[in-house]
């Protein structure tokens, strides 16, 4: 994994603009004018956003004619979440451990034998 491109893709995704226009391209490739729609932002300002999410390799583009359509790129997203897969499973584990302790201090202390020779009065 190279970690040039998970900071990429973090920094990129770090953005509630560029995830909404993951979200959007996750449903089908979109021209730029059509994923500015949404926002009150420039056509500029909107182009800026694709040029991280490109660099970060979270898009590409395509040439149609005139049109430029994006689409999501899949793989970054897969290798950002592998990695955080590991922490995900240190985090399920951690609690597991807690749940088990807190059942073993919520218990109540087993009940001493009352046929045994130390409870018994003399």
């Amino acid at each position: 994994m190279d970690l040039n491109r998970l900071d990429a893709v973090f920094a990129a995704l770090a953005d509630p603009t560029r995830r909404a226009i993951l979200a959007r391209l996750a449903s089908g490739e979109a021209g730029v004018m059509e994923l500015a729609k949404p926002f009150a932002m420039t056509q500029p300002a909107i182009s800026k956003h694709l040029r991280v999410l490109e660099r970060a390799g979270l898009i590409s583009r395509g040439r149609d004619a005139q049109r430029r359509p994006c689409r999501i790129e899949a793989r970054p997203l897969a290798e950002a979440n592998e990695w955080l897969e590991r922490y995900r499973q240190f985090w399920e584990g951690s609690f597991q451990r807690l749940d088990s302790l807190l059942d073993e201090l919520q218990s109540p202390p087993p009940n001493p034998d009352p046929t045994s020779d130390k409870d018994q009065q003399p």
